[in-house]
């Protein structure tokens, strides 16, 4: 009996999942970003809590002291964020405050674009950073992968790179499958296609279909699937939205806090070993106004928290040139300043992960752009 026409869609969709065939890497060091789209707001991630204008300028968004999950005598993570606090607490999570790409005009298309092709101006670039990362390390087989529908463009340019997202058809059954493989036994283009969606889905193990809305958890469970392989990827990038918190932001910001920390709690589960080999960096394109709206949000900012997490991450530090929210002290008046550069984080913390020359590598990714001052170090010797 041959197929009909919505199980040869199904098997149509299997196919459509980009190739993933994976050679031995030519290396153990794990690197995710983390992107934030729509301007996730630090002040409320990482909390100045003893800084004395912070509760007046947010009024009922100021996070309660007594709440927070406080780190130092000065800041303190949201309530939600209680995965990444044990993970600091541990040595394998650092923050870093009041940080910023080089864009300033609080668009978040340009913001994005400026992020991720590693620019200082909107489309000044062509192609990605991470792509350019790629291109820099030892061509051990396919070592990239993006967690979402199409290639974002950081991951864009001249290296090729996978993308793999879970499908929103139910799981097909073992009698289709068998069915698929005898169709295209014979064709020698369909059958390499079909291998390669096989072993994709392998890498997703039970994880990978069924639900175009999955939980960030089981997400991060399923990317360290790909992640943990010997045979895996080693570059990864994954997608996270709803960060434009313009209104009704308590509610909202906790639940997407939530969502992250679950990520990287799925992330930290399912890597096992090779986690102290793993460096995320979690960034956005830019932070929110200090003081809160109108409609119980906040605007487009400038100043924003970044961070950095994984067993190879020398952690539990804080890194911030703090410049203090009294008047004076924001930038044009309204957002927190900005006093370390995105940049100079993002090209030291690739350096070190892949033990490659720091001032060459800042000058491929950023081409641009200016390196920002030194940081200490970041990663484990």
């Amino acid at each position: 009996m041959g197929l009909d026409r919505r199980s040869f869609l199904g098997a149509a969709a299997l196919l459509a999942i980009s190739r993933v065939l994976f050679a031995q890497a030519a290396t153990e060091r794990r690197f995710i970003f983390i992107i934030q789209r729509g301007a996730a707001d630090g002040l409320d991630t990482l909390v100045p809590y003893a800084e004395p204008a912070y509760a007046g300028l947010r009024g009922a968004l100021a996070v309660d002291p007594a709440a927070a999950l406080k780190l130092d005598g000065t800041f303190a993570l949201h309530p939600s964020l209680v995965k990444l606090r044990d993970l600091y607490a541990a040595g394998h999570a650092s923050f870093f405050h009041a940080v910023a790409s080089p864009y300033r005009d609080r668009s978040h298309f340009d913001g994005q674009n400026v992020l991720e092709t590693g620019g200082s101006a909107p489309y000044q670039l062509k192609d990605g950073w991470m792509n350019r990362l790629v291109g820099m390390l030892p061509r051990g087989g396919k070592q990239a992968i993006a967690f979402s529908p199409a290639v974002p463009m950081a991951m864009r340019g001249a290296v090729e790179v996978t993308s793999y997202a879970p499908s929103a058809l139910p799981q097909a059954n073992d009698d289709l499958m068998m069915r698929v493989e005898q169709l295209y036994a014979n064709d020698m283009q369909l059958h390499a296609l079909w291998s390669s969606a096989l072993e994709a889905r392998g890498m997703a193990g039970d994880k990978g279909g069924g639900s175009n809305r999955q939980d960030p958890a089981t997400l991060g469970r399923m990317a360290a699937g790909f992640l943990a392989r010997a045979d895996g990827p080693r570059i990864a990038m994954i997608e996270t939205s709803g960060w434009d918190t313009h209104s009704g932001q308590n509610a909202r910001l906790a639940n997407q806090l939530k969502g992250l920390d679950g990520l990287i709690a799925g992330l930290h589960e399912g890597l096992g070993g090779a986690w102290g080999q793993t460096v995320i960096l979690v960034a956005t394109e830019f932070g929110r106004t200090v003081a809160a709206n109108g409609t119980g949000g906040t605007d487009h900012g400038t100043g924003a928290v970044a961070m950095l997490a994984g067993g190879a991450v020398q952690g539990g530090r804080i890194v911030a040139d703090w410049p203090g929210l009294a008047p004076a002290n924001l930038h044009e008046g309204r957002d927190l300043k900005p006093t370390l550069a995105l940049d100079a984080l993002v090209a030291a913390a690739c350096a070190e992960s892949f033990a490659l020359e720091p001032d060459r590598l800042a000058r491929v990714l950023f081409p641009n752009g200016p390196r920002g001052k030194a940081l200490p170090r970041l990663l484990r010797a």
